[in-house]
């Protein structure tokens, strides 16, 4: 019988205060996250130095939206991140203009396409039961397409594969 080596990574009070200052917003369910969802974070904690102010913020930023999240918003948003990271790159482009243009509307634009998404009826599931909705709450909700993308197309904004933010815990 092999013997698998624990995979261990530091509780809250372990960390330095570095890496505490820069993973504040987590500190409330750090010691909650399996080991491998830590050692990513940790990951992040050691590159943020060397990040620019711009993406420093963007990473703090994120990691406060994702602690506010259900747990069934963060699968739905890891499940959009890998569909669209296995997207071809016309698709994933496509995504990325469509956030782009929605990030560039006037607030009160952004907050209409949020209520119209809100009531449209949620889909029901080759089964017969209602799928769980993939809509995400703001900051995080997708624009609502001005053309209708593919079913399979993820519509939430997701991190570049340079910092995989969302797709932990």
């Amino acid at each position: 019988m092999a013997v698998v080596p624990s995979f261990s990574q530091p509780n809250w009070l372990e960390l330095n205060p570095q890496q505490k200052q820069i993973l504040t917003p987590l500190a409330g369910e750090w010691d909650a996250f399996e080991p491998y969802r830590r050692k990513k974070w940790l990951g992040i904690a050691e590159r943020y130095p060397s990040m620019s102010a711009e993406e420093q913020e963007r990473v703090q930023r994120r990691m406060k939206e994702w602690v506010r999240l259900s747990p069934e918003q963060r699968k739905i948003a890891r499940e959009k991140y890998k569909t669209l990271k296995n997207s071809p790159s016309d698709k994933q482009q496509a995504v990325k203009e469509k956030w782009q243009e929605y990030k560039e509307l006037p607030d009160e634009d952004k907050q209409r396409l949020q209520q119209q998404a809100a009531a449209k009826p949620v889909p029901k599931s080759a089964a017969g039961k209602t799928a769980p909705s993939p809509r995400l709450p703001s900051p995080l909700a997708p624009p609502a397409p001005s053309a209708p993308l593919p079913a399979a197309a993820p519509l939430a904004p997701l991190p570049q594969p340079s910092t995989p933010i969302v797709t932990g815990n």
